[in-house]
């Protein structure tokens, strides 16, 4: 059996799960190397080999507005972090659960278990293959998150070999 990306209602019933209000999903355009340049939370994701199995890309806007809306920070104190592309240690532990239970959506019957290896916050370099991944066609799911009552961000993850 091959791993299979998630839905774009799971990723959706996740994100809402987890931070307690609404959000909207709609299909996103693939990352490109511009994009890696203005800064992404990466978070990598290996089998029980320590194996890459996933990565998942979230640009500044969607990581502080997943971060402030699951520490239920007002929308007022996500401006700067978005405005500096620099989240708060505050903001970044938060991100990181959201991250970490974006585990869930990997982890499938017959498949092994998946579980996050470390978040990249941005402006930290993640491993060259992690990127390769971001950047590459094909077994991937873009989206884009708008988190009512704070705004909308890019999410991507994509499957390794």
């Amino acid at each position: 059996m091959t791993r299979e990306l998630p839905a774009p209602k799971a990723v959706k019933d996740m994100f809402e799960e987890l931070l307690g209000r609404s959000v909207s999903v709609s299909p996103g355009n693939p990352l490109k190397v511009v994009d890696i340049g203005q800064k992404l939370l990466v978070s990598v994701y290996v089998d029980d080999r320590k194996v890459m199995r996933a990565v998942v890309g979230m640009d500044v806007p969607l990581s502080v507005y997943a971060g402030a809306a699951i520490g239920l920070i007002p929308v007022a104190g996500t401006e700067e972090p978005i405005e500096k592309k620099e989240l708060t240690s505050m903001l970044a532990e938060n991100v990181t659960e959201v991250c970490n239970i974006c585990s869930s959506l990997l982890n499938q019957e017959g498949e092994p278990r998946l579980k996050m290896d470390k978040a990249f916050m941005p402006g930290e370099m993640p491993p060259p293959d992690a990127i390769g991944y971001l950047l590459a066609l094909g077994r991937r799911l873009d989206l884009n998150l708008e988190v009512q009552g704070y705004g909308s961000g890019r999410f991507a993850m994509c499957l390794a070999n």
